[in-house]
């Protein structure tokens, strides 16, 4: 699979001599739906805008679609759609009216077909005669979307498309970003809801403080970094773990009533089957067993609060 985004040495400095960006490389797919992970200040949003042009980079190049963002920048600006987290737009416009707009920033020709099938997809074509202060929160987030389709791009920036809306909107919007990949569109998607990406995600890319920790498949990465949790419900509680128990990384929870073990499930030797002996052999009940696979949350957390993963992961 061809790369649509080819992202080569690019940081950012700012002349009070802060650094937002490291040299920071990266490549997108063509089709995919890849998902930036980072917390408040990690520097997701300075790269979107240097790809999109809203900031210069210090150093390195972009190229989308083969075209370099500086020398080629009609070219490449009119390949990418940008949604923001921020709702920019005239809210005493009407939505027909503002998404058209949009189009024509871009030089493109009037179509009104193509702006019609866009807000139906949206579910907005019963409201185009509306204005947009009418709308309600997702409603509106839902016209961002539609004028960054407007001049149909191939590479399409989500800047945290579902920040303050509910869960059931949130579910709605996941199954439209499947049908926009659907329909040719390469996704990029900035969140900081984990369960977003680890629900729609291709690939994943983790940055912290400027630097791009690790991008990897979505799949393989759950499979190298997951972790298994044990939790052995007791039949009575312990006051303590006794010393018996000291060779396992055992954690006592709910009140003395859980013993909580944490394991690799890629090891050779999990040391599942030896614990369970050891409490037979201490005379320590347990009514109930349960494990759960480590989520991408648990992954994200672990890889930027370890300094050690980080430099292995880089």
């Amino acid at each position: 699979m061809s790369e649509i985004l080819s992202v080569r040495g690019v940081g950012k400095s700012y002349a009070s001599g802060h650094r937002a960006l490291g040299s920071f490389d990266l490549d997108v797919r063509a089709g995919e739906i890849f998902a930036l992970l980072g917390p408040n200040g990690a520097g997701k949003t300075t790269l979107i805008s240097i790809i999109c042009g809203l900031v210069r980079a210090t150093e390195g190049s972009v190229t989308v679609a083969g075209h370099d963002i500086v020398q080629d920048y009609r070219q490449a600006r009119s390949t990418i759609g940008l949604v923001p987290q921020e709702l920019s737009t005239d809210m005493f416009e009407r939505v027909i009216d503002t998404v058209r707009f949009s189009r024509g920033l871009f030089g493109k020709p009037r179509d009104d077909a193509l702006i019609e099938k866009i807000l139906r997809d949206l579910s907005l074509w019963e409201k185009r005669e509306s204005k947009i202060q009418e709308l309600s929160g997702g409603m509106k987030r839902r016209v961002m979307i539609a004028k960054a389709l407007a001049h149909e791009p191939r590479l399409l920036f989500l800047d945290e498309p579902t920040a303050g809306v509910d869960v059931e909107l949130r579910r709605d919007m996941w199954k439209l970003v499947r049908q926009l990949r659907e329909s040719g569109a390469t996704i990029i998607l900035t969140t900081h809801y984990i369960e977003e990406a680890e629900e729609m995600a291709d690939r994943v890319g983790v940055i912290a403080k400027g630097e791009l920790i690790l991008v990897e498949e979505k799949a393989a990465l759950m499979k190298k970094l997951g972790r298994k949790t044990l939790q052995v419900t007791l039949s009575d509680p312990l006051g303590a773990l006794p010393e018996g128990l000291g060779e396992w990384p055992l954690d006592l929870l709910d009140e003395g009533h859980v013993i909580e073990y944490v394991f690799d499930s890629q090891a050779e030797r999990t040391g599942v089957s030896a614990l369970l002996r050891r409490l037979g052999d201490l005379g320590i009940g347990y009514k109930d067993l349960g494990t759960r696979e480590s989520s991408l949350e648990d992954i994200f957390v672990s890889l930027v609060h370890a300094p050690a993963v980080q430099e292995s992961r880089a």
